[in-house]
């Protein structure tokens, strides 16, 4: 028979066989109003007593509410009433990809005070390994997600379970239990000056020179050069106003807000830059348009950039160098730290300079080297 208790401390009885059974009520059913039973188990009285006076506790500090999230379901209400509200509309789509593509498929039927950081970390090793959404631009890319995307992942997640841990529905964050891969830095590579001629000989060849040119010319990323208007362009004063930025977002390429304030920003550009300009067709209000009207895809003028290295024989690099090209050959050219920072949009002349910190020590040397070559001619002998 079980044992009486107070109200609200539950029961406890020891069942045929042998072991001891704690039970208690954990709310009651929003629809039909029914009382909802759980129960702990033990070798003993002492430790079911234990457990039932824990699960009581965890159960008041949690609403019946928790019960009726999915994952899926608590991160589409984040979404529309958190995140929303404090992400950038880029981001916004981006986490509808994450959430749509990579997390529902998996994880989005399991109940939310279910959710255990051992599941997420299955997730993320999956992701590692085959998590790409086949689509015709990562046909030839390895079948895994970049450890960069998995991270931001991981981050969207830990954001909408902190907000769930704050809402009382769960009581801990689970990412707080996973283990992620360190992020390396790539290595940065640039065109190597003396190659310059050769690399723009081959863009001409394939009708791409202006393209390369205004970005080995003013150091836009790659959004931001895709994202240009001729409107943008003030060829009288000689200035590029950098206003957007395009990208692929679900599979579409779209445009987008900058990714920060300091992006925003004013570019100075040289009349030989300025007659690259006036050179050019003005057939769409993109300054480098698709084929079909509209923006060029960011995969298009990558896939390019590879064709025109190769047929020049030069080495492979990554679109993100040419802005490191730029930004070498300011430096060397007598560019100083804090202008350059502005141009490229930085939101400090200290990231720039770490940025760039093995340019600047070589300069450096240079200058201590020219200075103390001076100073010891004036020795006597």
């Amino acid at each position: 028979m079980a044992k009486r208790r107070a109200n609200g401390e539950g029961s406890i009885r020891k069942r045929k066989d042998g072991r001891w059974e704690g039970r208690y009520t954990a709310g009651r059913d929003p629809v039909t109003g029914k009382a909802i039973y759980k129960n702990v188990l033990g070798k003993t009285q002492a430790e079911v007593k234990e457990k039932l006076k824990s699960a009581i506790e965890k159960n008041s500090a949690l609403p019946l509410a928790a019960e009726q999230y999915t994952l899926g379901q608590w991160l589409d209400t984040w979404m529309e009433n958190y995140a929303k509200l404090q992400v950038r509309a880029s981001s916004y789509k981006t986490y509808q990809g994450f959430i749509g593509n990579h997390i529902k498929p998996t994880l989005g039927d399991m109940l939310l005070e279910k959710l255990t950081s051992m599941d997420l970390q299955r997730l993320y090793k999956y992701l590692l390994e085959s998590g790409r959404v086949e689509c015709t631009e990562s046909r030839n890319r390895p079948r895994g997600l970049s450890v960069k995307t998995v991270r931001n992942i991981n981050q969207m997640i830990s954001s909408a379970l902190n907000c769930a841990v704050e809402q009382r529905l769960i009581l801990d964050n689970p990412t707080k239990g996973c283990v992620l891969p360190k992020l390396e830095r790539k290595e940065m590579k640039i065109l190597p000056p003396e190659s310059l001629g050769t690399f723009f000989q081959e863009a001409r060849r394939s009708g791409v020179f202006e393209l390369y040119y205004i970005d080995l010319a003013t150091g836009l990323r790659r959004g931001e050069l895709l994202g240009l208007k001729w409107s943008d362009i003030d060829l009288d004063k000689g200035i590029i106003h950098v206003r957007r930025q395009v990208l692929r977002q679900n599979g579409e390429v779209v445009e987008a807000p900058l990714k920060t304030k300091n992006s925003y920003r004013n570019i100075a550009i040289g009349a030989d830059t300025i007659d690259v300009l006036k050179g050019m067709e003005q057939k769409d209000e993109y300054v480098f348009p698709s084929p079909y009207g509209g923006p060029m895809s960011p995969d298009s003028v990558l896939h390019m950039l590879h064709r025109v290295l190769k047929r020049a024989g030069l080495e492979r690099i990554r679109f993100h160098d040419l802005r490191h090209t730029f930004s070498v050959l300011a430096l060397q050219n007598g560019v100083d730290v804090k202008t350059l920072s502005a141009m490229l949009g930085h939101y400090s002349a200290g990231f720039t300079l770490d940025t760039y910190a093995h340019v600047t020590t070589s300069m450096q040397k240079q200058a201590a080297n020219a200075v103390g070559n001076f100073l010891s001619g004036t020795l006597q002998p």
